[in-house]
């Protein structure tokens, strides 16, 4: 079997709702055609979900699927992916899946391109040749990995995207009655206005563990603040407290506070984990299989092993694809806690599989088909792709 041609599809698709929610100041991102930052984030967000899947074909007729994270121009790891990854693989045996991954990261290495959109471009190639290697042996992926750890795997409720505190206790208690037992909040306004948001949601689902995603906003001080009361509070995790490359920052508060600090999404591989890890700067990693690969997801995991931190995959707006990569690499990690479940993203997610995955706010159930065990609706995606 050889790979004999590859597709790469970008999407831009409109949602029922904003990703998030609307703006602080009310405003619905929807309705614009450029990126937008949503203060007092700095990151560029999409009124759209956005995302570049990509099919790899063999010789046999076994397609495989794969998908980089691109919330914003995903024409770019597209590009990266027909001009400098795509030509390497064509006549390949796409089950030598580890040779293939070597081979493709060394193009760009030396030039300094390991991270970033190069790094997100092979993750999508990376998943499509797991994809492949499992439909052509009859295994999922998970079962290629070394077998399942577990059969659902835990879920917790990413954002309350809603405007105030009494809107996020109500949706809070939705998601409890849904069978939620986590929530993770999307916040990062002010240390004060986070307590507050904090409170309110657990005064109104007592019974949920409840975790904070600061996006990068906080001052090492503030961080501080903040983590001494999320330990009085019992937190689950405190996501990106400070600057993404501040290392001994979030070292400083690894020592200082009991809640575990959880990084690891702007991360895409062994060696920049691993220098997170041996300097505890992390107590939670997570890494996105989207922006890794699967291969190297499972590497980044066991180098944390080492250092005894747990892997918890970040998921944002990745798409069906990714959802399903981020699955199968949760159940087949020893120390996997839970996943995350975007209820923005998941619909839509969906919506480009002809069999949606068995998923909800408790848990993911495992693909047990063959590959990643989902099944792509090509016209809906070609479709999308034409209307980007």
């Amino acid at each position: 079997m050889r790979i004999e041609h590859i597709e790469t599809y970008v999407l831009k698709l409109p949602s029922p709702r904003a990703y998030l929610g609307v703006h602080d100041d009310g405003w619905d991102p929807r309705g614009s055609a450029e990126y937008t930052v949503r203060p007092p984030w700095r990151s560029l967000y999409s009124g759209k979900f956005e995302t570049t899947l990509v099919s790899v074909h063999t010789d046999d007729g076994i397609v495989g699927w794969g998908e980089a994270l691109a919330p914003v121009a995903p024409e770019v790891p597209a590009a990266i992916i027909d001009r400098l990854l795509a030509p390497q693989l064509i006549g390949q045996d796409p089950t030598a899946v580890r040779p293939l991954w070597e081979k493709l990261r060394g193009l760009m290495r030396e030039r300094g391109h390991l991270v970033g959109h190069q790094a997100d471009a092979l993750a999508a190639l990376d998943t499509a040749l797991w994809d492949i290697a499992g439909q052509a042996l009859g295994s999922s992926v998970t079962d290629l990995l070394g077998g399942r750890h577990r059969d659902t795997v835990p879920a917790y409720i990413s954002g309350l995207p809603v405007p105030t505190d009494h809107e996020r206790a109500q949706l809070a208690e939705q998601w409890v009655d849904r069978g939620a037992t986590r929530i993770k909040l999307a916040l990062g306004k002010g240390v004060d206005a986070d307590l507050a948001t904090f409170d309110a949601v657990a005064e109104a689902a007592p019974t949920v563990g409840l975790a904070i995603d600061a996006h990068w906003a906080y001052s090492l001080p503030d961080a501080l603040r903040l983590g001494a009361e999320l330990d009085a509070r019992g937190a689950l995790f405190l996501e990106a407290p400070l600057a993404p490359e501040d290392i001994d920052g979030h070292a400083e508060l690894v020592r200082r506070v009991r809640t575990p600090i959880a990084v690891g999404e702007a991360m895409r591989n062994r060696y920049e984990f691993s220098e997170w890890a041996v300097r505890r700067s992390l107590g939670l990693a997570q890494p996105d299989v989207a922006r890794t690969g699967i291969t190297e997801a499972i590497d980044i995991a066991t180098v944390l092993s080492a250092q005894h931190i747990p892997t918890a995959c970040h998921h944002s707006v990745g798409l069906g694809v990714a959802l399903a990569a981020g699955i199968h690499v949760s159940a087949a990690l020893p120390h996997s806690p839970f996943f995350e479940y975007q209820p923005d993203t998941v619909g839509v997610a969906q919506s480009l599989l002809r069999t949606p995955m068995a998923i909800g706010p408790a848990g993911f159930q495992v693909p047990t088909g063959p590959g990643l065990g989902i099944d792509i609706d090509i016209d809906t995606v070609r479709h999308l792709a034409e209307e980007a």
